[in-house]
């Protein structure tokens, strides 16, 4: 088969690929994206579980860089789920004529480079061969499943699904007994939805998770009216903020307030519910008897609305609260109410195994007719990881990182010239509303391949130095306050054998904006062109 060409080619068609796509033609330069997915949507083609919904609110979880497309989109609810997202998706390929330029149901095996033509060959599993000057690993930071190693998970005689792998078609639980593995974000969404079908819930835990209420509801016309007309005004204030979100934050510390105005500053970031539940006081990330009282008024939440007081402790977490990432919920904690639902502990004692008839925990055989796997994602690192990617000198990305991944602002590597990798390692990413994140990180990019082409470079990598010195300062950030004192996916904790290290940039949206620019300003400092 003879090899295609181009001059960039985007492996992945989420929100992050498809907007490059379109920044990318409009340098009037070739591009291809390979999509293993049968059409655009990236996380949200594939996560189609019961409940599947955004936990930023819809209306700043959506693009920016066109207005008109913000002014004609109507989001039907505060927080839209899957199928809106995914038409939202749809839309924008349609309206920017994307699918053109795709290739779906294609898998990246190999992407190799050749230092002496400097030119990328990326071989699918299908055998398709495309040669690009540069590539885009715009693959998100969510898009590995992870399946946890427990004996026999193979043997289920039943149907197997994990969340992250959902079939497209409806899946029907009515008449049969479920056992969930795993309480993190998607099975907080999906359990409610599954309890109120199966004839019988089993889930099993492993380690509780915070959620905060999303006190979700129909999208109001005129707070989307209020909102469509001032957005500039409302993307602008979320620049400034940490995680970029249009959110009040309290800088003053917890400790100068007294019990009662604590108490009503959380009472009123629960009742708003969502992720902003954390803005309450500036010292709740970095103080962990300032934590411990955030944590507590939690707790006392869930075992308000949990009934049987044993249920409601084995759901209340213990550690840092704001560790993990904090998960949205609708109707979570009530769903353990209903008497078909069970909740099994297995953080003290493992699942010993699983059989053609069930799971085996604490010496007994929970009997059940599907089997869902909960247990989320490889995250950051495991869509780059996957594929055999090497740089120069035959250079192994995958080898390189095994230890620990390190980038130059989640941008680029040393030894491996024109790969540009979009929210990855080293950048704000998950601790920031993705698509504000996503657009910076791709018109950085898109500016960057403009440059080289104006100025003829045929190469752009990372200098050691920088990447070496980035990823320290990383650590050191990841440090100073809470997040890495508590097992998590942002340490690689989650997954079997992996390095635990700190993945994300800890210092906010508005100073990784700021050395992004000052980079450019400072002739593209750390990068060399040749």
């Amino acid at each position: 088969m003879s090899a295609r060409e181009y001059d960039v080619v985007i492996v992945g068609a989420g929100f992050a690929g498809m907007y490059l796509l379109h920044r990318v033609r409009r340098l009037g330069m070739s591009v291809r994206v390979l999509e293993q997915g049968s059409d655009v949507g990236g996380t949200w083609y594939w996560n189609r579980y019961p409940g599947a919904r955004c936990d930023v609110e819809s209306m700043q979880y959506s693009y920016q860089f066109d207005d008109d497309l913000q002014q004609e989109w109507h989001w039907p609810e505060r927080y839209s789920a899957q199928p809106d997202i995914l038409k939202y998706a749809q839309h924008v390929a349609d309206r920017f004529d994307l699918r053109k330029d795709i290739d779906f149901e294609m898998r990246l095996a190999s992407a190799h480079f050749d230092e002496e033509s400097a030119i990328w060959t990326l071989k699918a599993e299908d055998d398709t061969v495309t040669m690009a000057r540069f590539f885009v690993m715009a693959t998100g930071c969510l898009s590995a499943p992870n399946w946890p190693k427990i004996e026999g998970l193979k043997s289920f005689a039943g149907p197997t699904y994990h969340t992250a792998l959902w079939p497209h078609e409806k899946v029907v639980f009515s008449g049969k007994r479920v056992a969930v593995i795993g309480t993190g974000s998607s099975a907080i969404q999906s359990i409610p939805h599954i309890a109120r079908e199966a004839t019988h819930l089993t889930v099993f835990q492993r380690t509780p998770n915070y959620a905060i209420p999303a006190h979700n509801r129909e999208m109001d016309p005129e707070l989307e009216k209020e909102i469509k007309t001032h957005y500039p005004t409302m993307r602008a204030r979320a620049k400034t903020t940490s995680g970029g979100l249009d959110v009040v934050y309290n800088q003053g510390s917890i400790h100068d307030a007294t019990p009662d105005e604590r108490n009503s500053a959380f009472e009123r970031n629960w009742q708003r519910g969502g992720l902003g539940f954390m803005s309450a006081y500036g010292d709740l990330m970095v103080d962990q008897s300032a934590n411990e009282i955030a944590a507590e008024f939690v707790r006392n939440k869930i075992r308000e609305r949990v009934k049987d007081p044993q249920t409601a402790e084995r759901l209340c977490p213990r550690n840092v609260i704001g560790a993990k990432r904090l998960c949205v919920d609708i109707g979570y904690y009530e769903t353990y109410n209903r008497d078909n639902v069970d909740l099994v502990d297995v953080g003290a004692a493992p699942i010993e195994k699983i059989t053609p008839e069930g799971v085996r925990a604490h010496g007994r055989l929970y009997e059940v007719d599907a089997l869902i796997i909960a247990t989320g994602f490889d995250a950051m690192t495991g869509a780059l990881t996957r594929v055999d990617i090497r740089g120069r000198d035959d250079a192994s990305l995958a080898e390189r990182w095994k230890d620990g991944p390190s980038t130059y602002l989640g941008l680029a590597m040393h030894e491996f010239p024109n790969l540009f990798t979009v929210t990855g390692p080293g950048s704000p990413s998950v601790f920031s509303n993705m698509l504000p994140t996503i657009e910076q990180h791709v018109d950085w990019i898109a500016d960057c391949l403009g440059h080289a082409k104006s100025q003829g470079f045929k190469t752009v990598e990372a200098e050691a130095n920088a990447e070496q010195d980035w990823w320290a300062h990383c650590q050191e950030l990841g440090n100073i306050g809470l997040k890495t004192v508590t097992d998590s996916w942002y340490v690689g904790a989650n997954v079997s054998g992996k390095a635990r290290v700190f993945l994300p940039y800890f210092g906010g949206i508005p100073a990784y904006f700021k050395k992004c620019e000052e980079v450019v300003e400072n002739g593209y400092e750390g990068f060399a062109f040749r």
